[in-house]
């Protein structure tokens, strides 16, 4: 088990003053059967109220707007969350029982289809099926297809952008973690796999130094459904554990952005963003 301390700033600034925005923030960690939130809180300047809830896909949200003239927003998560690792389990339903209890629940039923972002290119669908056709066992096939994904793709910031799809960073071959995890995704959907998308946040050190605070970003991996939800990073090609700390889950990122909003103005806006993470135990 490990225990984190997690600083998320963001926000925007104006080229000018705005009338008003309103926000929508995922920022706070959630507890789980392998994750204690010790502490959260979320600090906003310009100070305003702030409507705490749980949206469909059990994702922490806190909305708020600002409606007096404002130059910039600054929004900032502070964490404190006790991780355990999550290793997979191996599967125990073969693909027909797969077929029958994903049709069972929305909640799996949802996690088959794809989207805009998901949708596979021809050749990951190849990939997909042919992987999926040496497995017997749908959980090693995800395992499979997910780490062949990983090996496939080149972790490169600034080739994609926030709107790019699977499809156009695997003719790139090259893409960031929440690229990747699309690709993932319409893969693992081909082959009939239930599978969602997984935000948070990662500590980039494999071997983390207690109290030493280290400069980290959003992250991004899968969780597919054989019979019960599994994760996996396929950006690093690890199973998740105990510096993976979890934020949202959804169908794909426009489920779950750290930050969404809109605002009143002719200005221009630039976002800002900084993540701060200190193994404190």
């Amino acid at each position: 088990m490990m225990r984190l301390r997690i600083e998320h700033a963001t926000g925007f600034s104006y080229r000018g003053e705005v009338g008003a925005s309103y926000n929508e923030a995922r920022m706070l960690p959630g507890a789980t059967d392998s994750q204690f939130v010790l502490s959260s809180q979320l600090d906003i300047e310009p100070s305003t109220s702030v409507n705490h809830y749980t949206d469909y896909f059990g994702t922490r949200v806190a909305a708020f707007d600002v409606l007096a003239g404002h130059s910039s927003l600054a929004i900032t998560a502070r964490s404190l969350v006790e991780v355990r690792p999550r290793p997979i389990e191996s599967g125990h339903l073969g693909w027909s029982d797969l077929e029958r209890e994903a049709s069972r629940s929305v909640a799996t039923v949802e996690m088959l289809g794809q989207t805009a972002r998901t949708a596979p290119h021809p050749e990951v669908a190849e990939i997909a099926r042919s992987i999926a056709s040496q497995h017997d066992d749908p959980c090693s096939a995800a395992l499979a297809i997910a780490t062949a994904i990983g090996d496939a793709m080149h972790y490169v910031p600034g080739i994609t952008g926030v709107h790019s799809t699977g499809a156009e960073a695997w003719t790139e071959r090259k893409g960031v973690c929440q690229d990747i995890t699309h690709i993932t995704l319409g893969a693992l959907r081909e082959v009939g796999i239930p599978a969602r998308y997984v935000s948070g946040y990662l500590h980039p050190s494999a071997h983390p130094e207690v109290g030493v605070a280290v400069t980290g970003e959003s992250h991004a991996w899968v969780e597919w459904f054989t019979g019960g939800w599994q994760g996996f990073d396929p950006t690093n090609r690890v199973e998740i554990g105990d510096r993976h700390v979890l934020v949202g889950r959804g169908r794909d990122y426009n489920d779950v952005p750290p930050l969404r909003g809109v605002y009143a103005g002719p200005f221009k806006s630039e976002l800002h963003v900084r993540v701060t993470i200190t193994r404190e135990a």
